[in-house]
């Protein structure tokens, strides 16, 4: 077989892009792009479908040499954004009684609002468990359908723990040519009213999300390609097709949840800020021990079950556009060039910029008057960007995509700076530190959120703007930064090395060894009847002891990866990015243990000991400030974990706090954070030993996080 390629295409606000890579390398051999097709019959899917079959044709790439191909969408986010939902009929079921009374309330959830002036119609029936059959169930669709109800909602209480009659009104609904959302398919979490809420948004998307895969699916086929297409999660994993039909809302936020995965494709570091920075928005979030911030979607001020990253957006990007009052700055964006119709000064042949001349304009109806844009002789307009005022102050390198002419710069900003009383450079100093003050609270909040310590966080950029705010943020706070190559294409390559992934999440009091495994192999089943290949899922537990919320997180490949196990990082280029990350001389990193899969390296914290894991890729799976590490045999996990548990525990003001540990088996890195007791602790880690060999050869670190 020759080879074998991967395409991953991304949906922006302004451009589709596809990106091949070699599927063994990850180099990028094709790339295309096309104007996103917002306005499209078909939607953004016209988009995808051009963008796919021009990275094919432009570079001679074969339908036969496809092994992946997978989509981020931003369909369901902006269907619920611009109220193109359809009216969804919810047919609650419980107990009688006091019971029944609950259960028929709770599952009357009323319409959505959609906090932008839209609504989600909810109408709603109720039916006791113990008539429910399949006579009453089409009864009760048909009084549904009679109130225009284009989608069927099925929620039970209690539905997560027999799904029987809920399978039954999917039965009857798809017998009548019904769409249907199904409850606890969305989520095995208890609570009715988030449930059932989190269905009917499902529900009120699906007929727009059935196009769209359908005509997507059709055209990818049409190629001659013949492996399942694949849709990107909002949580940053990827789900086969049919999967999206079923539960199309989990694809919320696919977007910022595409370039996070690319950044940590190419990130060395496993704790860090990401920023994705386009024209007009930036979208930041958390990335910590090697994994993103997830957390549950909130739709028009309602929570919901739909796990999707925990990103925040922020209208400042590249090409936000400068304001001014009374001769002096006041404020950068929320309007970009792009909006405003201008190009960028940075981006103008200085030969063109004769006699600029500040003035002011309102970009779009009923914006404020106070935006700055350069009139030239010739009557043309540009405008002073985030971007021209990062490449003045010499902050953006040749090879950066937002690179452009300093001079044309200068040239442009000269009347803005003579309007202030300064000099360029303070001009473009001001207009990044303006920039600086609405991005700072949201890294430090976050950072905090996540207690990710200062000398553990690194600032990542993605997205063709992250050079204009990217080293000034980081240089204002101290931090280190880095910005990936290819950073702007980092959303499709994330979507097209993205894994499967599914989220089974159950509340379970006090679980046992027997729960923990019961979870993951429910996870594991999932994933592998998402398309992943079994030998390759990996599963993660993680408990929320104040819930009882007990979450199984599955990832895996749609292939058998070959890897042959050598090491592409030796130990000392091991040391030499431990030093790197640890901010220390080399001569002060102790490599602790080198395995067949790892290095443990330490170094001297003042009163610490600093440590990092990293992998025979050179990627640093683990990176804490205060740690103690133990190779042992996997027959003496428990002895080692007990000993280590009592070293790194500590008080404070009377208060224990627990260490965070991480175990290295096989070839995974596995994060045990946040247990509340070792019990707790040996709970979650013993399903890991079950089948392991006695006598392999494991790591454990456990690593003290200060409460300052």
């Amino acid at each position: 077989m020759g080879r074998t390629v991967r395409v991953g295409i991304d949906v922006g606000g302004t451009h589709t892009k596809a990106v091949a890579l070699d599927n063994e390398t990850h180099r990028i051999v094709g790339e295309s792009v096309v104007m996103t097709t917002h306005d499209d019959e078909m939607g953004v899917a016209r988009g995808v479908i051009e963008c796919f079959q021009q990275c094919l044709r432009d570079n001679g790439i074969s339908p036969d040499d496809v092994v992946f191909i997978a989509h981020s969408t931003t369909q369901a986010t902006n269907a619920l954004l611009e109220g193109d939902v359809a009216k969804v009929g919810v047919l609650g079921m419980g107990g009688g009684g006091l019971e029944g009374f609950l259960s028929k309330r709770q599952s009357n959830v009323g319409d959505i609002d959609l906090g932008t002036g839209r609504r989600i119609e909810v109408s709603h029936t109720y039916l006791k468990n113990k008539n429910v059959n399949r006579e009453s169930v089409a009864q009760a669709i048909d009084t549904l359908t009679s109130e225009d109800a284009q989608v069927i909602v099925a929620s039970k209480a209690f539905g997560v723990d027999s799904l029987e009659e809920e399978s039954l009104v999917k039965e009857v609904a798809q017998d009548k040519g019904l769409l249907v959302s199904v409850a606890s398919e969305i989520s095995k979490l208890y609570g009715l009213t988030r449930r059932t809420r989190t269905a009917a948004i499902n529900g009120s998307i699906l007929p727009k999300m059935m196009d769209t895969a359908n005509s997507t699916e059709s055209a990818v086929h049409s190629t001659g390609i013949d492996v399942p297409l694949m849709i990107m999660r909002g949580d940053g994993g990827v789900m086969e097709i049919d999967e999206m039909r079923k539960r199309p809302v989990l694809t919320m936020l696919s977007g910022p949840a595409a370039s996070v995965m690319g950044a940590l494709m190419y990130l060395r570091a496993s704790n860090g800020i990401y920023f994705e920075v386009g024209g007009t928005s930036t979208n930041i979030g958390v990335i910590k021990n090697g994994r993103p911030a997830v957390e549950y979607a909130v739709v028009g001020g309602h929570s919901t079950y739909v796990n999707s990253l925990d990103v925040i957006v922020l209208g400042v990007a590249g090409g936000s556009m400068v304001r001014a009052v009374e001769h002096r700055l006041v404020d950068v964006g929320p309007r970009s060039a792009h909006i405003g119709g201008l190009g960028y000064a940075v981006y103008t042949p200085e030969e063109d910029i004769v006699d600029p001349q500040v003035e002011f304009f309102s970009p779009k109806e009923g914006d404020p008057a106070d935006y700055v844009r350069i009139r030239l002789a010739d009557g043309d307009r540009i405008t002073i960007t985030n971007s021209c005022a990062a490449n003045v102050l010499g902050l953006v390198r040749p090879e950066d995509y937002s690179f452009g002419s300093v001079a044309s710069a200068r040239k442009a900003m000269q009347p803005l700076a003579d309007y202030f009383g300064v000099s360029v450079e303070e001009c473009a100093e001001q207009i990044l530190r303006k920039a600086f003050e609405k991005i700072e609270p949201v890294v430090s909040g976050l950072a905090a959120k996540y207690k990710l310590e200062p000398d553990q966080m690194t600032l990542v950029g993605c997205g063709g703007g992250a050079s204009s705010l990217l080293p000034y943020t980081a240089r204002q706070m101290g931090l280190n930064y880095s910005i990936p190559k290819d950073a702007e294409v980092i959303s499709s390559i994330g979507v097209a090395l993205a894994m499967i992934r599914d989220v089974v999440e159950r509340v379970i009091p006090n679980p046992t060894v027997q729960d923990i495994t019961s979870i993951k192999r429910e996870a594991k089943e999932l994933a592998i009847k998402n398309g992943a290949v079994p030998d390759t899922v990996e599963v993660q537990v993680e408990v929320d002891s104040q819930t009882s919320k007990v979450t199984a997180i599955a990832l895996g490949s749609n292939e058998v990866q070959t890897s042959t196990g050598s090491l592409e990082c030796d130990e000392a280029e091991a040391v030499e990015l431990a030093a790197e990350s640890m901010r220390v001389d080399e001569s002060e990193v102790t490599a602790e243990i080198s395995s067949r899969n790892f290095y443990v390296l330490t170094a001297p914290n003042r009163d610490r000991r600093a440590l990092r894991i990293i992998d025979h890729r050179g990627f640093i799976k683990v990176q804490v400030g205060d740690a103690v590490v133990a190779k042992c045999l996997a027959r003496d996990w428990e002895a080692n974990v007990e000993r280590l548990w009592q070293q790194m525990l500590y008080y404070q003001a009377e208060m224990e706090h627990c260490p965070d540990f991480y175990l290295c088996i096989g070839a995974k890195v596995l994060d045990f954070s946040n247990t509340l007791s070792v019990e707790q602790l040996k709970t979650l880690m013993a399903s890991e030993f079950l089948e392991a060999d006695e006598d392999e050869e494991i790591i454990l670190v456990a690593s003290r996080v200060e409460i300052a």
